[in-house]
């Protein structure tokens, strides 16, 4: 058998092992919080088994008013929506849900120019259900031309990927669940958590790290994790979210999961991402930072300024106008940085960050932080350097 043929025998191998035993209880799908489709596509893949079959009707169970169209011969990131204005095309996309399947969805991050450590991530989903108006994944090249929300349905195929990857690096790695999607967002439709956590749990090697902005943990609470899922939050003050974050769970909704986890044992972390400026900051961030690190037990901290693509910048402006609180505050050259992210003035952000990491150190001196795609100079103004690698997607 030659080595092409070897290589098949053990990923099928792999998938095998990874599928649902038989004896396991069936998810029973339920609405996911802030997510209502208007139409369900049935793309490549969907139609392949028994299991992905079974899974595409109770989904589509759920949503018995959305409108379900068989589009068996096309790729996920080829659905065609018929739009061609920006705003229209993001909007009905949110509308939009893909089941289908993602045969190269285990990956390793490519980031230059900024400070990021890279990792591998993994997508059993892609994209997202919320509205958060500044989001950066919409101007990503993957969601402007198909901003869909998709799930995908060979999630064992995806755990085989993963443990032949960990297996050949041969010592504990992190794969990200959270970069191209929200990472449980979905849970309630197709209780993929439960197969996760088992999952990593039971690895040798494979750890997760989960970021999130869901309130959605009841799938996660009586599970054996051993700790090798580590669940992130992203969180901002509730002035914030209220400005920016349109049909998202509330802030003090997802401390409230995020409390849940950490009782249950989970490594627990937050990130505060993206910070704005708005009028009376320092006291809008302190104060919800003292309430944060005191009401949960979290590991670890990542702080994050705006890093967007312009392409999202200008979707963005669409929505809330060119004078909204961050466009105002962009680098006024709005010149884009090294790694092609627009951001705001290097001096602007140095400003923030000492306010914060000040504030953050007085409640909680041991804390690890992070700083997210940030760039090397500003971690160097900051003495930060030793925190390159101690940041949210990473163990």
């Amino acid at each position: 058998m030659d080595q092409e043929a070897n290589s098949s025998a053990e990923k099928s191998e792999a998938q095998q092992r990874f599928l649902l035993p038989a004896t396991a209880a069936v998810h029973q799908a339920r609405p996911a919080p802030f997510f209502r489709p208007s139409r369900i596509v049935l793309a490549k893949g969907a139609n392949t088994s028994r299991s992905r079959r079974g899974l595409a009707d109770r989904i589509c169970r759920v949503y018995p008013e959305a409108e379900v169209v068989e589009a068996f011969a096309t790729p996920h990131n080829r659905i065609a929506l018929g739009e061609s204005d920006p705003l229209r095309l993001h909007g009905l996309g949110k509308r939009t849900l893909v089941l289908a399947e993602h045969n190269s969805a285990v990956r390793h991050s490519v980031e230059e120019g900024n400070t990021c450590p890279n990792y591998w991530h993994f997508s059993p989903y892609g994209f997202c259900p919320y509205g958060c108006d500044y989001c950066y994944l919409a101007g990503t090249q993957g969601v402007r031309f198909s901003p869909t929300v998709k799930v995908f349905l060979n999630l064992p195929e995806i755990l085989g990927e993963i443990d032949r990857i960990t297996k050949r690096i041969g010592e504990p790695t992190p794969f990200y669940l959270g970069k191209l999607q929200d990472g449980l967002a979905l849970d309630p439709l197709t209780g993929y958590s439960r197969r996760l956590i088992v999952f990593f749990a039971e690895h040798r090697y494979a750890r997760m790290t989960l970021l999130t902005k869901s309130a959605n943990v009841e799938n996660l609470l009586d599970l054996d994790h051993r700790e090798h899922s580590i669940l992130s939050w992203t969180v901002n003050p509730p002035e914030i979210a209220s400005t920016f974050e349109r049909n998202t769970p509330p802030v003090a909704d997802r401390m409230a999961a995020m409390r849940r986890c950490a009782d249950a044992g989970y490594p627990v972390r937050a990130v505060v991402m993206p910070i704005v400026p708005l009028p009376n900051w320092q006291e809008i961030y302190r104060s919800f930072l003292r309430s944060l690190l005191e009401q949960v037990g979290i590991s670890r901290i990542t702080l994050g300024s705006i890093c967007s693509y312009p392409q999202a910048i200008r979707l963005m402006e669409m929505k809330l106008g060119k004078d909204n609180p961050i466009s105002t505050n962009l680098d006024g050259s709005r010149r884009q940085c090294a790694d092609g992210r627009a951001r705001f003035p290097q001096e602007s952000r140095e400003r923030t960050y000492r306010f914060l990491l000040r504030t953050i150190r007085q409640i909680r001196p041991r804390l690890d932080i992070g700083l997210c795609l940030e760039a090397p100079a500003t971690l160097d103004a900051l003495k930060m350097r030793e925190n390159v690698g101690r940041c949210n997607c990473v163990l």
